[in-house]
């Protein structure tokens, strides 16, 4: 994959305090708990009572998850706390995007899973954050872009694009994407091609 130009982020600080006083490591074995019991309502109870700030780094950690229905969970939890955390500070958003975009960076030294879904879930609950980082979710499945060579990650790529396609297509539209997409169809992961269809019917219909 090629270098990207954006700095590093330090992830934002969660200095508020819980309602009830609740520690941040409970808070923690209470969020990947909800992940890995599949407990959706007690997962949207915790966001609806707690800063997202304080939420957003354990939620971000179970995005790693290997197993794909947790790691869906954790990505659609990122989305729901980033909706909260732009309508506070657009900045801070943005801060999250730059740091999960680093991670998928050669020179962070990690891998970045779960980035590109959390990306796009964070770009199909926020429209703002479509409009300025969606150019650089494409890049990673283009070949003359940011192309991501281990295929899980590419595949988590063509996932979100999918994502995107399905709620703000015209911010997919835009950016030429069918070319690109074309090549995944015949991709020889089920899923790649499952998405790949998906993405360029959802475009046919906008």
């Amino acid at each position: 994959m090629k270098q990207s130009h954006i700095t590093p982020a330090i992830s934002i600080s969660g200095q508020a305090t819980t309602k009830e006083g609740i520690g941040k490591r409970s808070l923690r074995f209470q969020c990947l708990s909800c992940i890995k019991n599949a407990d959706q309502e007690a997962l949207d109870e915790l966001i609806s009572n707690h800063p997202p700030k304080l939420l957003i780094n354990y939620i971000i950690a179970a995005t790693y998850n290997p197993v794909p229905a947790q790691r869906g969970l954790a990505v659609q939890a990122f989305g729901k706390l980033m909706a909260k955390i732009a309508a506070q500070d657009m900045e801070d958003a943005r801060i999250i995007m730059r740091r999960l975009i680093w991670s998928l960076n050669d020179e962070s030294g990690g891998i970045g899973w779960g980035a590109p879904e959390a990306m796009a879930e964070a770009m199909a609950n926020v429209p703002q954050l479509c409009q300025e980082y969606i150019h650089i979710l494409i890049s990673y499945v283009q070949e003359d872009g940011n192309y991501l060579e281990y295929a899980p990650l590419r595949k988590g790529a063509i996932y979100g694009i999918e994502r995107i396609a399905s709620v703000i297509p015209q911010c997919v539209e835009r950016h030429n994407i069918l070319k690109y997409l074309e090549s995944f169809l015949n991709d020889v992961d089920d899923e790649v091609r499952h998405s790949a269809m998906a993405t360029l019917n959802h475009l046919k219909q906008s």
